[in-house]
Parts: structure tokens; sequence; C-alpha cells
């Protein structure tokens, strides 16, 4: 068991312990950390990583629980770090100050950042589609890459959609590919993650509509009707929807090709179609 060693005249200072600078890579607490870039830990913590004092203040900002804050030793007096470590104790979490060297272990990233959060996942049911029906949820069916899925949150977002959808076996929301590419995003958009039967239940039963990106037979994009609470349904990045998931599709569209290419990647296509629908919606 690591022992963390405070300095008195210091702990008034701060609203959370400050303990020595961790200099070793067998440290438990740097490992528990390491741990959270493979998805069994993530599911057995609950917890995930955010890197960057912007996107963990944000977080904590919109009430997010850090758990953990390892940041580069010396920097604990930074004027960006008092509302991080007042997030931190608001949580009951732990500062860990230490070496650059084990921030980059632990990011896995040369050019990492000075500060990497520890965050309790948050994940949401069905219901919240029928309590936030005014605004445009998009569905994935079985995404698979993390920088794909990272970057629809963060298009998302950016609608101001109210969340995601992942039906099936979809890569993690939380990995930290996902979060990296979101941007910060995955802190302001619910996620649900549910079963195809699950989905097409919920489905027949919504009264709003749910549109998918189906090829090749479909209505040009720009001719659909994006009113009314709306789910945007978006299909793996190889199959494409199952044909169970197209048979509830409301609208089925495609984004016509001009040139050789066949499709547009997962996250392209996600944000055409949400802009498109944002501007008919006004």
């Amino acid at each position: 068991m690591d022992e963390i060693c405070y300095h008195p005249a210091e702990m008034s200072q701060f609203p959370v312990l400050i303990p020595d600078p961790i200099t070793s890579a067998a440290n438990a607490k740097v490992k528990s950390l390491q741990a959270l870039h493979e998805r069994k830990y993530r599911k057995k913590s609950g917890w995930f990583l955010a890197e960057g004092a912007r996107i963990c203040r944000e977080a904590v900002e919109l009430g997010w629980d850090m758990h953990r804050l390892a940041f580069l030793a010396g920097r604990e007096r930074d004027a960006v770090m008092r509302p991080l470590l007042d997030g931190l104790a608001a949580s009951g979490g732990q500062a860990l100050p230490m070496t650059e060297g084990l921030l980059q272990r632990i990011s896995r990233k040369d050019n990492s950042q000075i500060l990497i959060g520890a965050f309790g996942q948050r994940w949401y049911d069905l219901q919240a589609v029928v309590d936030t029906s005014d605004r445009i949820w998009v569905a994935l069916d079985r995404v698979r890459d993390p920088g794909n899925l990272g970057t629809v949150m963060r298009t998302a977002d950016a609608v101001g959609a109210a969340g995601i959808i992942l039906i099936g076996d979809c890569t993690d929301p939380y990995s930290v590919e996902a979060v990296r590419a979101s941007m910060g995003a995955v802190f302001n958009v619910k996620i649900i993650a549910c079963s195809e039967v699950d989905f097409i239940a919920f489905s027949k039963a919504w009264v709003g509509q749910v549109i998918g990106m189906v090829l090749p037979v479909a209505v040009d994009y720009r001719q659909a009707d994006y009113g009314g609470s709306l789910i945007m349904l978006m299909g793996n990045e190889q199959a494409g929807l199952t044909k169970p998931l197209i048979d509830i599709c409301d609208q089925q569209i495609k984004i016509p090709m001009q040139g050789r290419s066949d499709s547009l990647n997962l996250a392209v296509a996600t944000g055409v179609a949400l802009y498109t629908a944002l501007d008919q919606r006004g």
C-alpha cells in the first residue's frame, strides 16, 4: 500500500490535501489511472480519463464528479488549478501531483497535458429521449471506431443535440480515444446504450420520427422533413444499418456522391445530416 505524505504547512492553502509528488511508475495510483485505458477496468471502476485544463474545468462546471486529478508537481498554485481543486474537493477526490514522465505514462502521449482527471461515467436509459423530445438525438448502430464516435459526440453537441444512443455492440464512448476526439463534448451530451431489440421496441411506441441513413435506395437528404421529435439513425461504418433498423425508419435518406467514392465517413455523414436538420428546424 502506497504511503502519501503531506506538508502540514500547506494543507490549509488548498481545498484538498496536496501530497508529496509521485515519482515512481510502480505507484498503485499511477497504475490505476493507466488501467483506465482498458475497457474492463473502466467498466469495473465506473471511471474514465479526460485530459487538459479546459476540458476538466468545463466538466467540473457541469457538475461531473472528479475522483482523481493527476497534474505536474509544482503547478498546484497556478490560477487554472483552483476551480479544479475545488471540484475535486466537492467530489471527495484526491490530488496526485507527479512528474512529467508519469503523466506521459498515464496519457500514453509524449506531449501530455499538464493534468489528467478521472471522472465518474454517466449512463442514461431511453426515457431520457422522451424527456428531451424537443431536441435531436443521434442513434449509432454498432459504431466501432472511437474516433468516429468522439467526433459524432462533438458534432452532436455543436448542433445542440440532446445525446447519443448506442445500439448493440459499440465502441466505448468513455475510451481515452473517444473522449479525446469529442474535445470535451462527452460531458455535454447524454449517452444511452441499448440493444437493437430494445431500441426497436422503443421507437415503435415513441411519438417522434426516426430518420435513417440508408444506401442506396433512399431520398436525397436535402428533401427530408426533419421537423418534430427526431432520432437521426446512422449505421455501422462497414455494414450500414441492419434490416430490422431500416424497417423502423419513418424516412430513409442518402447523401448523393458525385465522384468515385460510394459513401462518406460516418462522422462526416452524420455532421452533414445534423446541420441540414438544424438549418431546416431553424
